[in-house]
């Protein structure tokens, strides 16, 4: 069986060549096209990723992005499709890398649809976005201003931010991928605890 990120790359670039470049998604500012030169950059430029720590380089990290949405459609589309050559090399890199990405921005591409429906995933594939959800924690948990533990509803759980009395939030896993990503279009989630600290996490920015 493929990885998560190599179906989900592929699904993405099939949805994206569906839709076309103008095609609106889930990301403030991007279409489909500019969705799609993040994902290169980020892949096979990422010293531009400094752009993010420091506004020095931030137009370091733009010229890339403008230079690969000006390349006809369909070759931005086929060289997303194409891992870069070290995760090539190494699968096993890119599935432990670029499984939740993918996910997320397939589902950002088909979340910002007018005619979007929930995917209904198999028992192995909700495995994988599932883990997922869990390695999200340790990137998201630290800028959540409660204790939150997520659940599945079917036995497992996840501490995403340790502490007393925390939040459970309890949904699909590929909802709650897209709630600790800070996606609004996800299906609705049940939150179990203390009041404040219930209504403090909904309120919160949660963008990764």
């Amino acid at each position: 069986m493929t990885s998560l990120a190599r179906r989900e790359r592929d699904a993405l670039c099939d949805l994206a060549l569906q839709v076309g470049p103008d095609a609106p998604t889930l990301c403030d500012g991007w279409d489909v096209r500019g969705l799609l030169s993040h994902l290169h950059v980020r892949e096979h430029a990422p010293y531009t990723a400094l752009g993010e720590l420091s506004a020095r380089f931030r137009p370091l990290r733009q010229r890339a992005t403008d230079r690969r949405r000006a390349w006809p459609f369909r070759v931005l589309v086929d060289q997303v499709r194409r891992p870069a050559i070290l995760l090539r090399a190494i699968p096993r890199l890119d599935a432990a890398f670029n499984g939740a990405e993918y996910f997320v921005h397939h589902e950002d591409i088909r979340r910002g649809q007018p005619d979007w429906a929930p995917r209904r995933l198999d028992d192995a594939t909700r495995a994988e976005v599932w883990k997922a959800a869990c390695q999200m924690g340790i990137f998201v948990g630290r800028k959540l201003p409660v204790p939150v533990v997520i659940a599945d509803g079917e036995g497992r759980t996840h501490t995403v931010k340790k502490g007393p009395s925390p939040v459970t939030v309890t949904g699909e896993p590929a909802e709650l991928v897209l709630y600790l990503t800070g996606r609004s279009a996800h299906l609705p989630l049940a939150f179990d605890g203390p009041p404040d600290s219930v209504a403090a996490l909904e309120s919160a920015a949660r963008r990764v």
